[in-house]
């Protein structure tokens, strides 16, 4: 039995086919919710990234997760069902190819499927999440197009070899690039992901980076900083 506990909810993964992970953190301390009431978690999974934006964001604000694979949406709804955010999330089991919301969006969030180049596991479930034959970038550029407000954001997180590829696809269909964070594990190794945000209108970037730890397994007092909301204290 998998279960994490954070500081003001847990969630458990046994049952789902992706188990939680740094990325996922990552993601949900680090994207921009400033007036955001409407947003959107596409492939929610085991939802640690909606329930991580319920906890960050008013009474007022409302979170529709849609997941492809029925058991991680079964998964992700039994988590929110017990979170103290029960009433701000909706877990939807639906691809995102046919969801087709009567609202636009102030946020966007995902944590898409890696690795789309790469030699497919042999389990089909664990495939399905870790590859991007069910979502892939196309989908998603497209899906930030339509499901956005006019100034909404859509954030994700890469691996650093398919981020570039992203931006400029993106930019070809009138996403651009806002926020950039290169994410190091350690300052001395190659940067693994890129924390990304995206807007319907051009602008100057902004570009940051984040190391995970200074020395031996010591989070650096960034990494700290970003998440102290959520890891119980070590």
């Amino acid at each position: 039995m998998g279960v994490f506990s954070f500081k003001r909810f847990s969630i458990r993964d046994d049952g789902a086919t992706m188990k939680v992970g740094t990325d996922g953190v990552l993601l949900g301390a680090w994207a921009d919710i400033d007036n955001s009431k409407s947003i959107l978690d596409i492939g929610t999974g085991t939802g640690i990234i909606a329930l991580m934006m319920a906890q960050r964001t008013g009474a007022k604000t409302r979170i529709d997760a849609i997941e492809l694979l029925k058991q991680d949406a079964i998964q992700a709804a039994n988590n929110v069902t017990v979170s103290p955010w029960h009433e701000k999330i909706s877990v939807i089991h639906i691809s995102l190819q046919d969801f087709h919301p009567e609202k636009k969006y102030d946020l966007i969030v995902c944590n898409p499927p890696f690795f789309s180049k790469s030699l497919l596991p042999p389990d089909e479930a664990r495939s399905s999440a870790r590859h991007d034959s069910q979502l892939n970038s196309d989908d998603l550029i497209k899906g930030a197009n339509k499901f956005l407000n006019s100034s909404g954001k859509l954030c994700i997180v890469l691996p650093t070899n398919e981020s570039d590829t992203f931006i400029l696809k993106a930019s070809t269909r009138k996403i651009f690039l806002h926020r950039l964070t290169r994410f190091f594990t350690r300052i001395e190794k190659p940067q693994e992901r890129s924390l990304m945000e995206f807007g319907l209108t051009p602008q100057p970037f902004k570009e940051d980076s984040l190391v995970l730890y200074e020395s031996g397994n010591q989070w650096t007092e960034e990494y700290r900083s970003l998440t102290q909301a959520f890891y119980l204290d070590r």
